[in-house]
Order: C-alpha cells, then structure tokens, then sequence
C-alpha cells in the first residue's frame, strides 16, 4: 500500500506537464475546425479543405513510430522536449500562411496545409510520450484511472477547441486559432522542464532510419491514392497507378528489412500477440471512422444549420461531455475489477449508431437533434479512447512499452488520414454530382474549383433558390459520408468480441535488461 502512494505522489507531480501537452495536440485539432469555413473563405479552395486536415494527421502518423522508438532506446524527455519546440513553431507558421510576411493570400491555402504536415510531426511525438511515460511510471492494473483521467481531458480539450475557435473565428481572427498555441506551449515547456525528471539513456544501437523512411513513403503515397483517386485523377491514371506501385514497393520493402532490422521501427512480432493485432485493427477503424466523419461536423453545423463559430463549437459540447464522462467511469471500473474487454464492444456498438443517426440529417434536421445524435457518438467514443491503448500496452513487455504506445496512435492516425482522405474524395464528388445536376456542370466547377470561396456569409448573398440547393447538396453529400462512416464503424465491436481478456499486471514494472529506462519522477 505504501508502494501504491507513493507511486500516485509520483506521478502526480509529473501529471500536469503531460496533460498540458496533451491539450496542446488536441485542442489545436479541435479548435481549427470550427475556423475551416472561414479560412476556405478568405484563402479559397473548398476542394481542398481535407487537406488542412489531413496534412495534420499524415505528419502526426509518420513520425509517431519513430518517437515511439527513440523513446525507447534513448530516454522520452529530450525528445517530448523537442516535438513541443517543433509543434510550436509548426504553429507559428500555420498563422502565418497567406499573410502579408509571406507573400499574401495567393498560396495561402498551400502554405497552411504544409505548415500543419510540420505541426503534425511535432504532434505525433506528444500523443505518444505521453501515454508512455504513463506505462512507465503505473503498471497496467493501476493505469486505467490515469488513462481514464488523461481521455477526460482530452474530452475536455475536444470541448473547449470548438469554443475557443468559435470565439477566435467570431470575435478575433482565424489566424489566432494556432498563435494560441504559443503561450500553451510554453508554459507546457516549462512545467515539463522543472517536473519531468527521466535519466538520459545512452544506447550504442542505432535507431532504424531505413525502415521509418521506407514506412514514411509507403503511408504517403496511399493517402495520396485515397485523396486524389477519383478526383483530381481517374483511378486507371497512370499517376494512381504509380502511387499504387510505389507503395506496395516500399511497403513490401518495409516488411522485409524490419525481419533483419538490429532495432526495427515497429517490430513485427508483436503481431503475433492476438490481442495486439485485433487492438491495432481497432485503432485504425476507430480512426478512419471518427476523423473522418466528424470532420465535417462543423460545416454541416456552420452552412445548413446556419451557426456561427462559436455556436457551431457548443454544438460539439454533447459529445465531448459524453465522452469524458464515460472515459473517467470506464477507468475507475477497470482499475477496480481488472476487467476491459466489454468496454471496446459496447464503444464499436455505440459509435456505429451515432454514425447511423448522423446519417439520417438533412437541411430540416434541427440543432437539438444534431446534438442528441452526436452524444450518442460521444458516448461510444468514451468506452474506445483509452481502452484501447491500455490493452495494447498490457500486451506486451515493458521495453516495448514505447513502441506499443506509438503503434497503436500510429494505426489510429493512419485510420484517420486515410478517413479524411477517402470522406474528402466521396464530398468532393458527390457535392459536385449534385450542383452539376441542379445547377449545370459550369456552376459546379466555379462552387467547387480550387479557388472557389464558400462560406456562410457568401451563402447569405446567393438568391434564395440558389442558397436552398446549394444547401441541399451540402447535406446530403456530408450524410453520405456519414452513411460510409458506418461500414468501418460496425467493424469495431465484431473485432472486439475476439480480444482475449488477459488479467492485467498488477505490480510495479521490472527491468528487464541494464539498457532499460528506470523512470523516477523528482519530488517537488
């Protein structure tokens, strides 16, 4: 018992600094969405809305598994140190894009959408040192409270991005929507540098650089194929063709070199574990489900239902609050009974109505009822987010903690790149069928072209039977996403049902080799 307390002083004394980290990735994710609208309206290029989002989660997932295994062999400060240093001047920039400083508004769009692939490779070295420094200092049994604490406040950076975008967007300007960032980030920085105490590892073995590059281009070239397929080229082009070439090559390569690799980026014989396999395989479901879909929350909210940005932000508030909720309850059950594998079951069941439910909206759905469906989502998403890395970390040995940890965010932003891409590709196209067939296929190509701008104040300016079926493509193309949403959503519980409950280690980690990383917080 003495044990157990002064572990929890330990890691109280560290908790403030990763939690600020955390709401420094999330609340950024969060907060751009509410301000999308706006920023399509003022640098153009509706078509490649998704873009914004998607170069956020491209960067985030190809650079994950290399946090996750320099962490392992070198030690986790240094390096959480510098994806906030990286994050933050990703951050910078985003504000700046099409600004004066650079040349002003033509390129705006393009310049935005590679400063996020820079702030998502800052992000994808917070989301899983935080969640390894967690393994590190709580064995599983105990973690599901911290974890559960962690998911509450990732609900509660998910609750106030909206907010503080809406406001941002509303009263100030978008561009404040990632200079927030900046003293977040600082005082993140701080906090971390004082409190976070881990010893410096000095490993002769090299990390493997061949495999992250290989595994880099691979990924790249398949969210090009989803993004671009059907859409800027047909699917028999020869530039489709190409990525698909290319990344079989690379991912066939990958999978060869990691068999020999001294020290692979993601080691293949975790897969052998059957619950680490059927976790990473929900991982990527429950992120090609939710980002992709939720995506275009915002802008169903902000153009049919006609809410401003900061209203659009509280209509998101149900879900959010649903799932923090369940996320604090599903870690106090788990650390109470050791028992988990329900919890994934009733969270795929749970999503996959919410996105049944979303796909029923139409320009008549109200604002109360938007809400009451994407609570229901929320809920689902509760009894996911942290169960999920709980059972992949409780799956393997303590020196492939940090590698677990970043492949199970690897697969679950993989899942959302590919969502975006793939939801961006199937809006695109169906809101072009339905002007083309409204309206004619040259009013089409002027609403969707790359510099076309479409916000809500533009919409207010058209005639009112123009605005009504512009409207009307609008929702029934962002249903029609949600309609896919459900393919991948129903998956998630059937997978579940197979997880094998193995009792979760209830003692304190061992190290298992001198190489290991003993972790031991300072006190205040």
């Amino acid at each position: 018992m003495a044990e157990q307390v002064g572990r929890r002083k330990e890691v109280m004394v560290v908790l403030p600094g990763l939690m600020l980290a955390m709401v420094l990735a999330m609340l950024d994710n969060m907060i751009v969405g509410t301000a999308m609208p706006t920023i399509v309206g003022e640098l153009g290029g509706l078509s490649h809305l998704s873009w914004v989002v998607t170069a956020y989660v491209l960067g985030t997932t190809v650079s994950t598994p290399i946090w996750g295994k320099i962490g392992d062999l070198y030690g986790r400060k240094t390096i959480f140190i510098v994806s906030i240093v990286i994050f933050m001047i990703g951050s910078a920039l985003c504000g700046m894009a099409g600004s004066a400083l650079l040349g002003g508004p033509d390129g705006g769009m393009a310049e935005l959408i590679a400063f996020r692939a820079l702030q998502g490779l800052g992000a994808g070295g917070l989301m899983v040192n935080v969640m390894a420094i967690i393994g590190d200092l709580v064995p599983p049994r105990e973690r599901g409270q911290y974890q559960g604490i962690m998911a509450g406040v990732m609900s509660l950076a998910m609750i106030a991005g909206p907010l503080v975008g809406g406001f941002i967007t509303d009263h100030l300007d978008w561009r404040w929507a990632f200079y927030v960032n900046l003293p977040v980030g600082a005082v993140a920085l701080v906090v971390l540098a004082l409190k976070l105490h881990l010893p410096k590892l000095r490993n002769k073995v090299r990390i493997d650089w061949l495999g992250a590059i290989l595994l880099s281009i691979s990924i790249t070239a398949m969210v090009l194929i989803t993004t671009w397929g059907g859409s800027q080229y047909a699917w028999g082009s020869w530039q489709i063709l190409s990525l698909v070439a290319l990344a079989v090559v690379t991912l066939v390569a990958f999978v060869w070199f990691e068999r020999t690799a001294e020290e692979p980026v993601m080691p293949l014989q975790l897969f052998r574990n059957r619950n680490f396999t059927l976790i990473s395989a929900i991982g990527f479901l429950l992120g090609f489900a939710m980002f992709g879909a939720i995506n275009f929350l915002p802008l169903f909210q902000q153009t049919v239902q006609g809410a401003s940005a900061t209203n659009s932000g509280l209509l998101l508030l149900p879900m959010m609050a649903a799932a923090m909720v369940v996320s604090l309850f599903v870690g106090k059950a788990i650390t109470s009974t050791g028992k988990y594998k329900i919890y994934p079951v009733i969270g795929g069941v749970g999503m996959a109505l919410g996105m049944w439910l979303l796909s029923t909206m139409g320009v008549d759905t109200p604002s109360w009822q938007t809400g009451v469906f994407i609570a229901v989502l929320g809920l689902g998403m509760g009894f996911l987010m942290q169960t999920t890395m709980l059972i992949a970390q409780n799956s393997v040995e303590q020196k492939d903690l940090g590698v677990s940890s970043s492949a199970t965010t690897f697969f679950r932003s993989i899942g959302g790149s590919f969502g975006v891409s793939l939801f961006g590709a199937v809006f695109n196209n169906h809101f072009s069928a339905e002007l083309t067939s409204r309206f004619g296929a040259q009013a089409a190509e002027q609403v969707t072209a790359g510099g076309g701008r479409m916000d809500p104040a533009a919409l207010a300016q058209l005639p009112p039977q123009m605005r009504t079926g512009l409207l009307e493509s609008l929702a029934t193309s962002i249903s029609g996403v949600f309609w896919w949403a459900i393919v991948f959503a129903v998956a998630v519980p059937v997978l579940a049902a197979f997880i094998k409950e193995i009792p979760l280690r209830g003692g304190a980690p061992v190290a298992e080799s001198p190489q290991e990383e003993t972790i031991t917080p300072a006190a205040t």
